[in-house]
């Protein structure tokens, strides 16, 4: 059951974060407009939503299972209602499917095109994920801070993540020249990768009372280490191709699978996050 899980978390968070993400850098990214790049965005939208409700749910059920102590609780209405209505996590998340509900239905209507009502609603359903797991530890002033702190993380999460999938998107067939592309997305990327690093060394402070936990090679510590052994390779990549902007449009297959491996790399990190949820993170004193 821990297995599926796992799976199901790192599911629903990749749909998410890429959901916002690519949202957030389209107007971003491309000052013309760029027809086919917005149909093949609009139709991945769709079906990323439709899968986030889906895991969405597939997560619910799974958290039932496990606070009951038994799959067959996940199928229990009873079980299932005690669970969305009278624990934190169930109240959080009822609002979170809603939020996903709408989103979904919003994206088959004539609204669809409206940038406020996507990216709102996405970043909605951004923000509801950050007081599940061990977001939801503390109480009071310091659990909301947390909380806070984790809403930014995960914006910063999804806005690189999105954004390169929307940059792999665009270099299928540019539509602008793409050095200055390529700068919007560097420009953006520092204060994204800050963010990023900040909020997540405030995370395994308050976590583990530790800079970093130890032991280094076990458990909550070693997940840990691997998420920031791929996000320094991600940043690696990213330096690189800042470095090569210039000479960009006479390298572009290099480009292109710079950029996919940046990618792809992203998407291991965000599987080590949904393994770290369900471990415990050894706080100390």
């Amino acid at each position: 059951m821990s297995e599926a899980l796992v799976l199901c978390r790192f599911v629903h968070f990749i749909v998410v974060l890429m959901l916002f993400g690519a949202w957030l850098f389209r107007p971003l990214l491309l000052k013309d407009e760029a027809p086919q790049v917005d149909r093949h965005l609009a139709r991945l939208a769709r079906w990323l939503a439709a899968v986030a409700l889906l895991s969405g749910i597939a997560w619910a059920l799974l958290i039932t299972a496990s606070m009951a102590g038994s799959a067959a609780a996940a199928f229990d209405p009873d079980t299932v209602s005690l669970v969305l209505g009278h624990t934190f996590f169930g109240q959080v998340w009822r609002w979170h499917l809603l939020i996903n509900a709408v989103l979904l239905a919003l994206l088959f209507t004539p609204w669809r095109s409206s940038t406020p009502l996507r990216l709102g609603l996405s970043a909605l359903l951004l923000a509801t994920l950050a007081p599940v797991g061990h977001g939801a530890m503390l109480d009071g002033l310091s659990g909301q801070l947390l909380i806070l702190n984790q809403i930014v993380h995960l914006t910063c999460v999804a806005a690189w993540l999105g954004g390169l999938l929307l940059l792999v998107m665009i270099l299928r067939q540019p539509t602008e020249p793409m050095p200055a592309i390529l700068r919007r997305f560097s420009g953006v990327g520092y204060a994204l990768v800050a963010g990023l690093l900040i909020t997540g060394l405030i995370n395994v402070r308050v976590l583990t009372g530790q800079w970093w936990p130890t032991p280094l090679f076990s458990g909550f510590a070693l997940i840990l280490l691997i998420k920031a052994m791929i996000v320094l390779a991600m940043l690696g990549l990213a330096l690189f191709n800042r470095l090569r902007i210039d000479d960009c449009e006479q390298r572009m297959g290099t480009l292109r699978r710079s950029v996919m491996l940046e990618w792809l790399l992203g998407i291991g990190a965000v599987a080590a996050v949904s393994l770290l949820g369900t471990l415990p993170p050894m706080i100390t004193g």
